[in-house]
């Protein structure tokens, strides 16, 4: 029966690859699918029962509850610890952009990577709130950035192709992307970071996020698509035949996650997405700030299922898509803010939250150690 299970993960695994022909080896991304397998049901039952004898009514803590047991299981341990909380946030550019589908020109998205370098943005400010790290990647912006210590240089190029007439990137450059992500998540990880959140940058992500939603999904461009940096009625209408065009101009496989992002994704989306692959196979909680971020969860759920038990939702974004994303794979999000802006400065919240289920599991005294009687029998 193993050897069975183990070669039908092969060939899901081999069946999104792209071949040799392709040129694109995708050596550390298959190996990264083959390490991710469910978090430890043994160790979330362990922890479900010291949940269960702490000073309180039975689940009377609720999702600080159900996000301990989860990051039990997650890291393998009853007695999970939180220590370096890392964010690391994606920016690239978009081709689509040149088809008005932003409010915003391109030239915001390297301007909002020196803004995150000089510390001055939303997601410095709540980084800084719940004491996390910040690490700013260059996956794809459109001009070059000068070199900073806080800055990660991961560009595959500058920026995406227009996905309205044609494949957003090239097969080599996906699989580059994902593989890049799983790099960068691997190396904060041996770093010691126990947590990552995600979070993006990048004008007209929002269009392509959409599309890759309604790909997956199999929703309407129109049930998905949302106003991002807050365009007019006109712009919206325009940006939804955008998306209906570009589907239709590259017929995505929905079942193929690099066919999808080679398509119709960005560099930071795909590069968002090898984070999450590499959280999951390292058994490491990630937890997806918005949009954005949602569609890189989703990318990473067709290419292996599993990796949602690893996902948490920080919270619903006010882009009507994000919601049937997260429906989609499952999830629930904690928080409910009207949040749209990205960067990461929900998944900022959402670790918070998380961190202090664990401090609930780890910190709260049962009722022998408390000498507090137990509920009636």
């Amino acid at each position: 029966m193993a050897g069975i299970v183990s070669q039908k993960m092969h060939f899901e695994i081999d069946n999104q690859c792209p071949t040799k022909k392709q040129g694109a080896k995708m050596n550390l991304l298959k190996s990264t699918l083959e390490l991710i397998e469910k978090p430890s049901q043994p160790v979330m039952d362990k922890a479900q029962a010291r949940l269960d004898n702490l000073t309180k009514p039975l689940g009377s803590l609720g999702r600080l509850e159900e996000l301990a047991k989860k990051i039990s299981g997650i890291m393998g341990t009853e007695r999970p610890r939180i220590s370096q909380k890392t964010i690391i946030v994606a920016a690239a550019d978009h081709g689509v952009a040149k088809e008005g589908v932003s409010a915003f020109p391109q030239e915001v998205t390297p301007q909002m990577v020196l803004n995150f370098l000089s510390g001055g943005a939303g997601i410095n400010v709540l980084a800084r709130h719940i004491g996390a790290n910040v690490l700013v990647v260059d996956a794809g912006v459109a001009s070059d950035i000068a070199p900073h210590t806080a800055l990660l240089n991961k560009k595959i190029a500058y920026g995406t192709k227009n996905m309205a007439t044609g494949p957003a990137m090239s097969m080599d450059e996906a699989v580059k992307t994902v593989e890049a992500g799983i790099e960068t998540a691997e190396a904060a990880i041996k770093g010691g970071a126990s947590i990552i959140g995600t979070g993006d940058m990048g004008i007209g992500n929002t269009t392509a996020s959409s599309a890759i939603t309604a790909v997956i999904t199999g929703q309407k461009p129109e049930d998905v698509t949302g106003r991002g940096t807050g365009i007019d009625d006109k712009s919206l209408a325009n940006k939804v035949e955008v998306i209906k065009k570009a589907i239709k101009a590259n017929s995505p496989d929905k079942n193929n996650a690099l066919d999808i992002l080679s398509k119709v994704g960005g560099f930071e989306i795909g590069f968002l997405c090898g984070v999450i692959l590499a959280c999951a196979a390292n058994k490491k909680p990630v937890v997806i700030d918005g949009f954005i971020s949602g569609a890189a969860a989703l990318l990473a759920y067709v290419f292996k299922p599993e990796t949602s038990d690893y996902m948490i939702a920080s919270h619903c974004s006010v882009e009507k898509g994000h919601i049937v994303a997260l429906k989609h794979m499952g999830l629930k999000p904690i928080l409910d803010l009207d949040l749209r802006l990205g960067e990461g400065t929900g998944a900022a919240l959402g670790i918070s939250i998380a961190e202090a289920g664990v401090k609930i599991l780890n910190e709260m005294a049962t009722f022998a150690q408390a000498g507090v009687s137990e509920k009636n029998k």
